[in-house]
């Protein structure tokens, strides 16, 4: 696993972990978004890389874990966070919503669905 920290220079608290088979992939993003480069623009950059053979995407299911809580929610002071929202992930690239059986969007609280599917970063998301 690779764990990542939350950024004081960031709003709010978020703390990251996932295996290391994603870092190469966590990694590139984090590159990106220190050029300026986000959202739809980072998204095609990485899946640009991906098809050219330059970034390698899991060969297998990858799991992501991340805690986040606002601003308010959180006493950098003390390290306590209240209502802590935890979120899942697990990358299962080019995968949809018919391999999975999963929906495209989630039909009831903590429902898993598929995102970005049949692309690169297609990932099961879990929002409990």
């Amino acid at each position: 696993m690779v764990c990542l920290a939350d950024n004081p220079d960031e709003p709010g608290f978020s703390v990251a972990c996932y295996v290391k088979e994603l870092e190469p992939f966590m990694q590139r993003g984090r590159e990106l978004r220190k050029q300026g480069i986000k959202d739809d623009s980072l998204f095609n950059e990485r899946e640009k890389e991906v098809k050219a053979g330059t970034l390698q995407m899991p060969k297998e299911p990858a799991a992501l874990y991340v805690y986040s809580a606002k601003d308010e929610e959180f006493n950098p002071a003390t390290g306590e966070v209240k209502n802590g929202y935890l979120r899942y992930v697990i990358y299962i690239p080019y995968a949809t919503a018919v391999s999975t059986g999963l929906p495209e969007k989630p039909s009831t609280k903590g429902m898993p669905w598929i995102m970005n599917p049949g692309t690169h970063s297609a990932h099961i998301m879990i929002n409990p």
